[in-house]
């Protein structure tokens, strides 16, 4: 039996199989050490046994309770029987044991009650929010120099729909002060908008001294969604695609600090999300007839990613990619990103600053990727 099979349980010493057996359902398994003694067992499988996490660990209780009463009973026979006592050592690991299980009852309340899989998902976010606090509080340090020098920062979140750029931003600007940074999310463009030129409307929200706009979707619409679903012509397309890198370069010797983030979705973590959308009421808002149409046509933004990648990264405004199927680890890199760009002060250095290269991938890695497959 091997462990690297099981996912760990929210209960020490309690494990349930990552893979489900089609007409037994998943096996749960309990391994602990008593006494110096490692004691194994399967406890059933979750369909044909009707097991499910509560259930499993009252087994695990059982049979352990089993071992210690078992370990209780036992006589020795030399010249008299002797009945043994209880060894201390089994005591003090029962009652460690009973203590852990008390402590963790009164952290989870009525956990009976909750499905174990969002439980987990729960208990996961709570570890990863704290993950990110640190980090957090170096964007308010960010934030603090920018206010003071008078800089001005841009942050452009880029990427398919449901690649995750709305959950980043709510991370990144949960704790910053809302005084020195708006969100941009712009919609259709009005009559005016459409016959002005292609950038004003974009300039228009642009940041003042000491201030940080992040927009969620950017100028590089037209460069994915716009001529796929017709909204410009190839004409205007091409026109954008010439332009784009001389006025970001405009922006950046003006002294403004340009981030672009390309949040970047396999096709099978993209569809998981839509139906999770599809299903689930709180997300069903979420849900847009593009998001419909996005896996029909995954190939044709994956030509239309390579090309905008290739042509509008440059030396002083380049794409930062982020693989995107790891939310948190997402989040945690573009906001790594973000502070590696600005040398803020009183930044923390015993945090961990350097890229996950599995998570924050080149720009070359990413175009080399894309020219053997298009899975992202």
């Amino acid at each position: 039996m091997n462990l690297r099979d099981f996912n760990a349980t929210t209960h020490k010493g309690l494990f349930v199989s990552k893979n489900s057996h089609p007409n037994f359902g998943k096996k749960y398994i309990t391994r602990f050490q008593l006494n110096k003694k490692r004691y194994v067992k399967v406890l059933g499988y979750e369909k044909i046994d009707k097991i499910n996490l509560s259930k499993a660990y009252k087994l695990m209780e059982d049979y352990k309770l089993n071992i210690l009463n078992s370990g209780k009973s036992k006589k020795i026979t030399k010249k008299t029987q002797i009945i043994e006592k209880p060894v201390k050592k089994e005591d003090d690991s029962s009652k460690s044991i009973l203590k852990e299980n008390n402590f963790m009852k009164t952290l989870l309340g009525d956990y009976h009650s909750i499905d174990p899989v969002v439980l987990q998902e729960g208990i996961k976010k709570t570890y990863d929010l704290e993950e990110m606090k640190p980090y957090q509080i170096e964007l308010i340090k960010m934030q603090n120099y920018l206010e003071k020098s008078n800089k001005k920062m841009i942050i452009l979140f880029e990427g398919r729909d449901a690649s995750g750029k709305g959950g980043a931003i709510r991370r990144i600007t949960r704790y910053m002060n809302g005084r020195h940074y708006r969100v941009v999310a712009l919609g259709k463009p009005t009559e005016t908008q459409k016959h002005q030129w292609f950038f004003q409307k974009y300039i228009e929200h642009f940041p003042t001294g000491g201030e940080v706009v992040l927009f969620d979707r950017s100028w590089y619409n037209r460069a994915m969604v716009e001529p796929i679903f017709g909204f410009c012509t190839k004409e205007q397309h091409e026109i954008f695609m010439e332009d784009v890198v001389n006025f970001e370069n405009d922006l950046v010797r003006q002294d403004i600090v340009l981030i672009k983030l390309y949040f970047s979705v396999s096709k099978s973590e993209q569809l998981a999300r839509f139906e999770s959308r599809r299903t689930s009421p709180l997300k069903q808002w979420k849900l847009s007839e593009v998001d419909l149409q996005a896996q029909e046509l995954w190939s044709k933004f994956s030509e239309k990613k390579y090309e905008m990648l290739k042509r509008t990264s440059a030396r002083n405004a380049p794409w930062n990619i982020v693989r995107s199927d790891d939310k948190h680890k997402a989040r945690m890199e573009a906001v790594k990103i973000i502070l590696n760009s600005v040398d803020y002060d009183d930044r923390n250095y015993a945090l961990n600053f350097a890229a996950d290269d599995k998570i924050n991938i080149s720009i070359q890695n990413e175009l080399s990727r894309m020219r053997k497959k298009n899975d992202y």
